[in-house]
């Protein structure tokens, strides 16, 4: 089979379903805001700064995803069984003890945690309803989401997308019920959302550990920690990175939110009414990050540095083709999208504008999440993209959308854009250092 085959079989089998579990979880959460949307700009912006907050247990939890699908795959290219398995239970357990300390956090003080993002009283109780009971997932997904991330890397990407296929149709279902009401259940507006995303994580956890174990899986845990000091040391420097980057790049994102919702209600709530759809860009050119992470973590586990850095390349060519033509269908159908919501004219030209921002910007994000999420992370040198995260977050993201908001007082979309140069400045960085080949590392 020749090398250009075997890229695209390899590209296809593990991007496919990963494009497709985040396209059915993008779409689906579109269906979701769009039935809240039908409450008003007031239950929008609510649902939407509470689920800001809880990003930033998802993006921790992700960050322990990816040291997951470092050492898995390492493991896997050097046949490694016994590496692999103790990369899987090391990074569950920590999955389910950040899982645990964020659901404290939003059971016992989410109003006050809800008063960081916005002045008014009516949003911050509905996001506050939202917080406390979505955070109930928080477990079921810390569990999920790492033995996802396990099945991927040997090569079985179908049944998280199976799972993830019967969790947002249940979400969905749910949610109409739940939030509408019928058939004797009441109307419950943005916590009968929140009770219907945790029942479909429980759907979603259910199913995922079934399969799990019936497959085999990880060998038993009571012999998985044990590990020379060296290897303690790399996984330290694996994981470490990665959870500062994450969460500071999340921290950062929420500093975005309370910009927002500093702004006002209807600015907040046309930001919210994007998310949707960004999100269903960005998931579905996310199959092409991960397989860039696994299939160049593999490559570096074989020590074959040539391959690995040819197939990063082809990936990142990949990622520019994607995301230009997605860019261009969202400035042809974004004001068919937005007249959906049953919110005040301004609203919805305020929401088209932040799109067109968006389909601006996506191209150079993609970029960020194939190098950064995938290939330079793929090495273990993780140290490098938080730095390149922190630099662009904190230096420039932040500094200049409070400037923007607050003393050139520029509209939302604006304000926007001018944050998202950002992203510019996170890809010069990354391609500096993925030319210099100093990320190619096997463990």
């Amino acid at each position: 089979m020749d090398r250009e085959h075997l890229f695209r079989r390899e590209l296809i089998g593990i991007a496919l379903p990963v494009t497709l579990q985040s396209l059915l979880q993008s779409s689906f959460g579109m269906i979701d805001q769009i039935m809240i949307g039908q409450l008003g700009s007031e239950s929008i912006a609510g649902i939407g700064l509470g689920g800001k907050f809880a990003s930033l247990y998802t993006v921790v939890l992700g960050a322990v995803a990816a040291a997951a699908g470092i050492m898995v795959a390492q493991y896997v290219g050097a046949r490694d069984e016994e590496g692999k398995e103790r990369g899987f239970y090391l990074n569950l357990f920590l999955g389910i003890l950040l899982a645990g300390g964020f659901m404290v956090v939003c059971c016992l003080v989410p109003h006050g945690v809800m008063a960081l993002y916005t002045e008014d009283a009516a949003v911050r109780s509905q996001a506050a309803a939202y917080l406390r009971i979505y955070a109930f997932s928080f477990p079921l997904a810390a569990i999920s989401t790492i033995m996802a991330v396990f099945l991927r890397c040997v090569g079985k990407a179908v049944m998280p997308l199976a799972a993830s296929f019967l969790s947002v149709l249940l979400n969905t279902g749910l949610n109409y019920l739940l939030i509408f009401g019928g058939g004797g259940i009441p109307a419950m507006g943005v916590q009968g959302a929140a009770i219907a995303s945790v029942i479909a994580q429980a759907a979603a956890f259910v199913l995922t550990a079934v399969y799990f174990w019936r497959l085999g899986g990880a060998g038993r845990p009571s012999v998985k920690f044990h590990m020379p000091p060296g290897e303690w040391t790399r996984y330290l420097g694996i994981l470490a990175p990665i959870l500062i980057c994450e969460f500071m790049w999340s921290l950062g994102e929420n500093v975005y939110a309370v910009i927002y919702g500093r702004l006002g209600t209807d600015s907040c709530a046309a930001m919210t009414m994007t998310g949707p759809v960004q999100g269903l860009m960005i998931g579905l050119l996310s199959g092409v990050s991960q397989a860039a992470g696994i299939m160049i973590g593999r490559h570096l586990g074989k020590e074959s540095y040539e391959e690995a850095y040819r197939d990063a390349k082809r990936l990142m060519l990949c990622g520019v083709a994607g995301s230009a033509a997605l860019s261009v269908s969202l400035l042809l159908f974004g004001r068919y999208y937005v007249s959906i919501y049953r919110v005040e004219p301004q609203i919805q030209r305020m929401a088209y504008h932040i799109l067109a921002v968006f389909a601006i910007i996506s191209p150079i994000k993609v970029q960020n999440m194939i190098l950064g999420g995938g290939v330079i992370r793929s090495g273990g040198m993780t140290r490098y993209v938080m730095w390149i995260d922190l630099i662009g977050t904190w230096l420039f993201g932040v500094p200049l959308g409070l400037l923007a908001a607050f003393v050139w007082e520029m509209p939302v979309a604006q304000v926007y854009f001018i944050l998202s140069l950002e992203e510019a400045v996170r890809l010069i960085l990354s391609l500096i250092i993925f030319r210099s080949r100093n990320w190619m590392r096997r463990l």
